[in-house]
């Protein structure tokens, strides 16, 4: 049985239009009359109801894109149809832009809206049941399960690997969706903690009136509602590790006590009588600026410092896109168990040099979403960029897709291989072999791993070849092609000279383009 439709539409006619189709097709419809409304359905207790959204983009008050732009912040990821009656270009790239799922024009043919439904609704049945294969496997996480051939990655890797022998608090900072988490599991499951609870807690998606009494427990009949006494999360994961993420969004009197359970390891439940000692590992993870709210009193500086006491920052996405390939694959990989008769070979150079191209405000959370969503919708046995429009609609005029378009879209089986060891030499080189003689190389994204003969290709001659491409990508900017690459200016300079490449024309002198 699936969820519920929700209709977002200020006309009265289309709504029922909308809501008899709905029925029709077998599904249940929550109707509302504009998006103010439309929100509180998504706010209210029935959210968990809701599996897709028809929403109109042209109406009074909250329109539809003040919808998709207020889901976003919400963090809201139901997948939504628009539709509107102006159905020009510019319309459908706005929509898309802000995370629709599928665009609709008035009036849309029933068998129209009921393949965009059933799409919808068969990605978010995917995505669950990823969600719910990767709770079964369960397992410690070691930095050596960590996706990333990226030396962005490489001082995130080994902080975490030392902070994983000793028991000091741990901050994590970086954008929403760059994988706090994930290193945090990873220095967990790297310790001597790791066979012991480890307790995640949002501390920006409880309520302020709640968060003292999920962090430290509450006695029965403390407080209305309280029917039944809650040891907490500071209690659950004693002997293990806590992880506090978004701990930037504490509230100032929730934070005085933090700082009294991180020094003397020690909670007060509310309504108890007496402390609760625990014993844990606190790793904290914000997004926020921390120092900037300390100064403007949003954050207490003493808790701010005990909690700063080890730092480590995780880069964007797009300071990592090197990545990307590897991340595209994993997640095709984790798509692919729940439909074995729908099996990927790849992605294409074109789809792939999109992916790369696009800045992901999102992070690698966004990344997966995409890269799920076009895996269960990808009607044939290639990732192409035909399969992500709302990246395809912000990266158009970027790269030249319609240059990447014209090859035979091979794919591309990255072959990656699990991360062993520290260092960046440790993490091979690995890439698609995409040219054969009748085969040109795309100009991004993608390197030759093998020789014509089938052989490993010399580590030089990698390294010389993405040099190559990354001045010309960044038409001979030597500090962008150095930062980019990951290394100092000094020593690409030392390389540019190896290689005999002229660092003022970024032509190679001595050998062969």
């Amino acid at each position: 049985m699936t969820g519920s439709i929700l209709i977002v539409d200020d006309d009265p006619v289309q709504r029922r239009l909308l809501e008899a189709a709905v029925t029709k097709f077998g599904h249940s419809a929550i109707v509302t009359d504009g998006g103010e409304a439309g929100l509180d359905v998504l706010d209210g207790p029935n959210a968990s109801d809701v599996s897709v959204i028809i929403l109109d983009l042209v109406m009074p008050g909250l329109d539809g894109i003040g919808v998709l732009k207020a889901m976003r912040e919400r963090g809201i990821h139901v997948p939504v149809i628009v539709q509107t009656a102006q159905g020009g270009i510019e319309t459908v790239v706005s929509a898309m832009r802000h995370g629709a799922f599928d665009f609709v024009v008035k009036p849309a043919s029933p068998d129209r809206l009921q393949a965009s439904i059933g799409n919808a609704l068969k990605v978010e049945a995917v995505e669950g049941e990823v969600k719910r294969t990767s709770r079964r496997r369960g397992g410690n996480l070691t930095f050596k399960d960590m996706i990333t051939h990226s030396p962005a990655m490489d001082r995130v890797i080994r902080l975490g690997q030392k902070a994983a022998a000793s028991n000091i608090p741990i901050l994590i900072e970086g954008e929403s969706g760059v994988g706090k988490e994930l290193v945090a599991r990873a220095i967990q499951g790297s310790g001597d903690r790791r066979s012991k609870p480890f307790v995640t807690v949002n501390c920006g998606a409880i309520p302020d009136n709640l968060v003292e009494s999920i962090l430290f427990g509450h006695e029965k009949g403390s407080f209305t509602g309280a029917t039944d006494k809650h040891t907490g999360k500071f209690v659950e994961a004693h002997s293990g590790t806590l992880f506090l993420d978004e701990i930037g969004d504490l509230p100032l009197d929730v934070q005085v006590k933090l700082l009294r359970a991180v020094q003397d390891g020690e909670v007060d439940p509310v309504g108890g009588r007496s402390t609760v000692r625990v014993d844990i590992r606190l790793i904290s993870a914000t997004h926020r600026n921390l120092l900037q709210q300390v100064k403007d009193g949003k954050f207490r500086e003493d808790l701010f410092y005990r909690l700063n006491v080890y730092p480590i920052f995780v880069p964007p996405l797009r300071d990592r896109r090197d990545d990307i390939p590897y991340l595209v694959e994993h997640f095709m990989e984790k798509v692919s168990p729940t439909d074995t008769r729908h099996r990927l070979h790849g992605i294409s150079a074109a789809a792939l040099a999109m992916l790369q191209a696009y800045d992901w405000p999102g992070n690698i959370r966004q990344l997966e979403n995409a890269v799920f969503r076009a895996s269960v919708l990808c009607e044939g046995d290639v990732l192409t960029e035909e399969e992500f429009p709302q990246i395809r609609a912000q990266v158009e005029g970027t790269v030249n897709l319609d240059a990447h378009g014209a090859l035979p879209h091979p794919a591309l089986p990255l072959a990656v291989e699990p991360r062993g060891g520290d260092t960046a030499a440790d993490d091979g080189i690995a890439a698609a072999e995409l040219d054969s003689p009748a085969r040109p190389q795309p100009r991004f994204g993608t390197l030759r791993a093998l020789d014509e003969r089938g052989n490993v290709r010399a580590l030089a001659d990698v390294e010389l070849e993405m040099i190559k491409l990354a001045i010309d990508h960044y038409n001979g900017q030597m500090s962008e092609v150095a930062r980019r690459l990951g290394i100092g200016r000094s020593t690409l300079y030392r390389k540019l000279k190896e290689y005999g490449i002229d660092p003022e024309t970024g032509r190679v002198d001595r050998l062969a383009s």
